[in-house]
């Protein structure tokens, strides 16, 4: 969980179709929209301070065959909410 009072307010300007497509995927994630912005942002800028790498998905052989459909399920299980 992320501590409120150490995190700064930033102001971002997207096109209504980016905004909208941000939107959904927060909403079908089950999540906030500043959430999803914050994880794009860390993975873009490559780095999680403090929290191990992600995995790559799918980079592997693990036995099981619905690994695909419940890959959310289970990157939330490493890497947390």
């Amino acid at each position: 969980m992320v501590c409120w009072h150490t995190m700064k307010r930033t102001t971002v300007k997207l096109p209504d179709e980016l905004d909208a497509r941000l939107r959904h995927e927060a909403q079908r994630r089950k999540t906030t929209a500043s959430e999803l912005t914050r994880e794009a942002i860390e993975a873009h800028l490559g780095g999680r301070q403090g929290k191990r790498p992600l995995m790559a998905a799918g980079s592997g052989r693990s036995g099981h065959s619905d690994i695909s459909e419940r890959i959310e399920e289970i990157l939330r299980a490493e890497v947390g909410p």
